[in-house]
C-alpha cells in the first residue's frame, strides 16, 4: 500500500489512518497486505505521482516481498497508473479501483448492479488506452496505430452509448421508487446515513427486530433496505437502511448511487450514524456531510456556519453514535458531544439487554413521530364525503364513529394538514 499525501495538508498528518483503512478496503477485497509505505509530496509528479527516488525503492521492496500488486491510497490520472505499471512491472490500482471493486462484488439487487457498471464504465473511459490490449497481443510494431486508435474509438462509443442506457434506466428505477414511496402506508421515515462500518445496518436489524444482513467489512450494504419500526406509544417509522459514505468517495460513485440515496432525500429526517469508538470520528463527520451536501439533502457549509449564497434547506438530523459499549464512560462522551450536537443520541446496537441498545434512539423517534404525525380527533359533517375521503387520503385513520349527523375521525395527521383543517373551519381536537 502506497500513500502520498501533500506536504502542509490535513492528510499529511492522518496518512497512518488513511492507510489503515486502505488495508480494510483490501481485506474487503480478498487481497493480502505485506506492507505498506508512504511519501509526502509538494504536488503530484505528472509522471508517477511520486518521485523517481520512490518509484525505484518501491520496485525493490516489491522484489523482495514477491507482491503482486500495488494500491495507491491517491487517484491516480490514466498517465500515471500505465508508468507506474511499466516501472514496477506489477498491476497498479488506485483507492477508486478498489471500491469499484468491493461494489461488483457486493451488488446483490438488479439495481445495485446497474449502479456499479455505470460507474466502472465511467472509471474506465478515460482509461481505455491504459487497459486496452487486446489488439496488442495479436500484432506489435509497424501498423498497429492505426487500427488500434480505430478499435479504441470504437470501445469508446460503445462505452458511452452503454453508459448512455444505464443511466435512463436508473432514472427508470427513481421513478419506480418515487411511486413505491406514494404508494405506501403514510408514515412518519427516517434514513439512516453515515460512515460506512459505523453500524447502520445493526441499528436496523436492532430496532425493527427482522433480521438484516450485517458484516465486520466495509460497504457491507449497497442495497437500501427498508424496515417498519414500532417506537411505542402507538406509533411507527419507516427507516431506510443506504450505503456508507467513505473519504475520498468519487464523484462519479455518488452520482450513480443517486437512486439508491433518494430514500434520503425524501426521508423526513436523517439518523446520521456514527462510529464513537472510532478517534477520527469528527473526519467521518465531515465526509459524511460534505456528500449528503453534494447530495443536494443540504449544505453543510464552511464549519464556521458561513453558507453559500443559495442554499437548501437542511434537512432535520439526529446524530447517533454507536458502539457506545467500547467507550470507557459512554455517558461522558455523550455529555461532551451534546455541546455540538445538542439532540444527538448514544446506543449501542449490540448491547439490547443494557440500558444502551437502542432505546434512546427509540425515544427520540417517538418523539419526532408526533411532532411530525400528531393524533387528533376531527369532527366531519356525515355529508361532507369529500373532507371523509381526503381524510383517508392524506392521513392514517385509526377509528371512524357516527354519531347526531357526525363522523369522529380518529387518525394521525400531517402538521400540514391540520393546518389546512383548521384554516377550513372543520373541528379538530390533539389527542395525547
Amino acid at each position: 500500500m502506497v500513500g502520498a499525501p501533500r506536504k502542509g495538508s490535513a492528510e499529511a498528518t492522518q496518512v497512518e489512518d488513511h492507510l489503515d483503512e486502505l488495508r480494510r478496503l483490501a481485506d474487503t477485497a480478498g487481497a493480502e497486505v505485506v506492507g505498506k509505505t508512504h511519501q509526502r509530496v509538494e504536488a503530484p509528479t505528472p509522471t508517477f505521482y511520486l518521485g523517481q527516488g520512490k518509484v525505484e525503492e518501491l520496485k525493490g521492496v516489491l522484489q523482495d516481498t514477491r507482491s503482486t500488486l500495488v494500491l495507491f491510497d491517491e487517484p491516480l490520472s490514466p498517465v500515471q497508473g500505465t508508468n507506474l505499471e511499466k516501472a514496477l512491472a506489477v498491476r497498479v490500482m488506485d483507492r477508486t479501483e478498489v471500491i469499484l471493486d468491493i461494489f461488483a462484488t457486493r451488488a446483490r439487487s438488479a439495481e445495485a448492479k446497474m449502479q456499479v457498471e455505470l460507474a466502472q464504465l465511467e472509471y474506465l473511459l478515460p482509461r481505455l488506452t491504459r487497459m486496452w490490449t487486446h489488439l496488442s497481443r495479436i500484432r506489435g510494431g509497424i501498423g498497429l496505430r492505426g487500427p488500434g486508435e480505430t478499435q479504441l474509438e470504437t470501445d469508446r462509443r460503445v462505452i458511452r452509448r452503454k453508459i448512455s442506457v444505464l443511466k435512463r434506466r436508473l432514472e427508470g428505477v427513481a421513478d419506480h421508487r418515487a411511486n413505491q414511496r406514494q404508494g405506501r402506508r403514510d408514515l412518519p421515515s427516517a434514513a439512516l446515513v453515515g460512515y460506512t462500518n459505523a453500524g447502520k445496518s445493526s441499528i436496523l436489524r436492532a430496532l425493527s427486530g427482522t433480521e438484516v444482513f450485517v458484516e465486520d467489512r466495509l460497504f457491507a450494504t449497497l442495497d437500501t433496505l427498508t424496515r417498519e419500526v414500532d417506537v411505542g406509544g402507538g406509533y411507527r417509522f419507516r427507516v431506510s437502511d443506504t450505503v456508507g459514505f467513505i473519504r475520498k468517495l468519487p464523484h462519479h460513485l455518488v452520482a450513480s448511487f443517486r437512486a439508491t440515496l433518494e430514500e434520503a432525500r425524501d426521508a423526513d429526517l436523517l439518523l446520521h450514524v456514527i462510529d464513537a469508538a472510532q478517534p477520527g470520528w469528527e473526519e467521518q463527520v465531515e465526509v459524511v456531510e460534505s456528500v449528503l451536501g453534494e447530495m443536494g439533502l443540504y449544505d453543510s457549509g464552511d464549519g464556521q456556519g458561513e453558507r453559500r449564497n443559495v442554499a437548501p434547506e437542511r434537512k432535520r438530523t439526529i446524530y447517533v453514535f454507536n458502539k457506545a459499549d467500547l467507550l470507557a464512560e459512554p455517558e461522558d462522551f455523550l455529555a461532551r458531544v451534546r455541546e455540538r450536537y445538542p439532540h444527538a443520541v448514544v446506543t449501542s446496537a449490540r448491547l439490547q439487554r443494557t440500558g444502551l441498545g437502542v432505546e434512546p434512539l427509540r425515544g427520540v423517534l417517538r418523539t419526532s413521530a408526533q411532532a411530525l404525525r400528531p393524533i387528533a380527533c376531527i369532527r366531519v359533517p356525515i355529508d361532507d364525503g369529500k373532507l371523509l375521503a381526503a381524510l383517508h387520503r392524506d392521513a392514517e385513520v385509526m377509528t371512524e364513529v357516527q354519531m347526531d349527523g357526525v363522523v369522529e375521525v380518529t387518525a394521525r395527521v400531517q402538521a400540514w394538514l391540520l393546518g389546512k383543517l383548521r384554516r377550513e373551519g372543520v373541528e379538530v381536537v390533539l389527542g395525547s
